[in-house]
């Protein structure tokens, strides 16, 4: 395996550090957002980190992972050299990122999500899906986060924010000035975007 560095990037949310590889950890759009240790059943890098008392959230992504801390008091200057090497040492000696892959994880979790959509409320979706995915991931993974689609329904949006959009201060903005006015502009069906994960 060669050599991994990795560097640590601040993101929009003061709880939660981005750590950057010079590596692929899973595929491009693919992502993985861990809340608690219950649901990191399925990664044991992940299982791993919660080992860290005050690690709170993990959330995985194309290059990076973006660690949330549990105890504000904590300074970031104090834990990133040990979570930095942690991570380094656990993928450059080729431990298990994943049980299952993600990829047919997060597939079958969308398709269960779908619903049974009408043919109009499916040309609406698949229009938002493509702007989200063309305009707005992109920025938001630069934050250390994730946006998916969870469903279109009379006008309504409602995505999921992950990893540090989770609980940031400025999500809620973003979400509202940013990304509804994006949507409402180029999907003039849009009416709201309503997002879930966002911890206040």
């Amino acid at each position: 395996m060669s050599a991994i560095s990795i560097y640590a990037e601040a993101s929009p949310n003061p709880e939660s550090m981005k750590f950057v590889l010079n590596s692929t950890l899973l595929p491009d759009g693919v992502s993985v957002d861990y809340p608690n240790l219950e649901a990191a059943a399925n990664s044991p890098i992940a299982q791993e980190l919660f080992n860290f008392d005050y690690v709170g959230r993990v959330f995985i992504a194309q290059n990076f992972v973006t660690v949330t801390k549990t105890q504000p008091q904590l300074n970031w200057t104090s834990i990133i050299p040990e979570l930095r090497q942690f991570i380094k040492s656990y993928v450059e000696a080729g431990g298990e990122l994943f049980l299952v892959d993600p990829a047919a994880e997060q597939k079958a979790a969308q398709a269960a999500s779908a619903g049974d959509p009408t043919q109009q409320d499916g040309f609406t979706s698949q229009k938002i899906i493509d702007l989200l995915d063309n305009y707005v991931r992109p920025a938001v993974e630069q934050d250390g986060g994730n946006i998916t689609f969870k469903s279109y329904h009379d006008g309504i949006v409602t995505v999921n924010l992950q990893g540090s959009c989770s609980g940031c201060p400025s999500a809620t903005v973003t979400l509202k000035s940013g990304i509804e006015n994006l949507l409402k502009r180029m999907v003039p069906e849009v009416r709201e975007v309503v997002a879930e994960g966002v911890l206040v």
